[in-house]
């Protein structure tokens, strides 16, 4: 079956519309003569900004309305920011292509210094638990408080004086060219970060004769080393709203290396497991039963239940 046309689903952010616009582009040069049509969504999530997102339904709202359009025969594939991707898809739905990964580390924004330079008691801007906790157990003092919006909104609300620093992901502030001198990147031992952080996934109907066009999209070795982090949540029974965080990466023998790590609120216990090896989904196994064995599901229930 030819297509000569396919239809991207997007949340209209500035930075969603970047990735959205990105594939297109990729598309296009590698599909001579394809017509490729971008159709944007405001999501629940987008539209709701009064709560943290963990008490709203996770950041699966961003992700819910634009699987919907594709069911509906609104659109053939969506662009996503893959940390923000459940780690279980619905049934109906395949992820054929994680690639494009940018810097997957976090960044403290601020005009007052870096971690260690922020004053005693600096009020933070993070809606993120795995965030939170991380920062918390380097700098017990710090106040962290919640913020919604996309990149452009929170940095005004740091602009504005709400907050003495803000954290963002350093593949969003890249790609929008918003880094600056005020931008602090913090280290992946500080702050690890979340599965599949930097990295674009497409996602479709399984099925769909789309995803015949995806194929050249797919990066392998990205794919390997997100389906390991992928697989932390994955096996701990665990969304993105939760304290989570993996970083996979290519050792100089092709294996994955694996860091995962599961905080409880405060950062006051953090769990850590490693694992290598060649494929993705044992070497998550492996940090799985580790974190388990450590006490990972007594801390999630905890999480659950606050």
């Amino acid at each position: 079956m030819s297509i000569d046309r396919i239809r991207i689903a997007t949340r209209q952010s500035k930075l969603a519309l970047w990735q959205a616009n990105f594939i297109k582009s990729e598309l296009e040069r590698v599909h001579d003569g394809l017509v490729v049509e971008i159709v944007g969504i405001t999501t629940k999530g987008d539209r709701w900004l009064q709560s943290p997102l963990s008490e709203i339904g996770g950041k699966g709202l961003f992700v819910k309305e634009l699987e919907s359009a594709m069911l509906a025969g609104e659109a053939d594939i969506a662009v996503h920011s893959v940390k923000d991707l459940p780690a279980e898809l619905p049934p109906e739905f395949v992820l054929p292509v994680l690639s494009y990964r940018e810097d997957v580390r976090d960044v403290l924004v601020s005009d007052q210094g870096d971690l260690a330079g922020l004053p005693h008691g600096a009020v933070v801007g993070s809606s993120s638990l795995r965030r939170q906790a991380q920062l918390k157990a380097v700098r017990p003092d710090l106040n962290m408080r919640s913020i919604r919006g996309n990149v452009d909104t929170r940095l005004a609300k740091l602009k504005a004086g709400e907050f003495d620093a803000i954290v963002l992901a350093a593949a969003g502030l890249n790609r929008l060219g918003l880094q600056s001198e005020r931008s602090h990147l913090l280290d992946t031992e500080v702050c690890l970060p979340a599965p599949g952080q930097g990295a674009l996934g497409i996602e479709c109907c399984e099925g769909s004769p789309a995803q015949t066009l995806l194929t050249p999209l797919q990066d392998e070795a990205v794919a390997r080393c997100v389906i390991a982090e992928r697989g932390i949540s994955a096996g701990l029974g665990a969304d993105c709203s939760l304290p989570i965080a993996a970083y996979a990466c290519l050792d100089k023998n092709d294996q994955v290396e694996l860091l995962a790590r599961i905080a409880n609120e405060d950062g006051s216990q953090i769990l850590h497991s490693t694992a290598i090896g060649q494929d993705p989904d044992v070497v998550a196994q492996e940090c799985v039963a580790s974190l388990i064995s450590q006490g990972a599901e007594q801390i999630l229930t905890a999480l659950r239940h606050a």
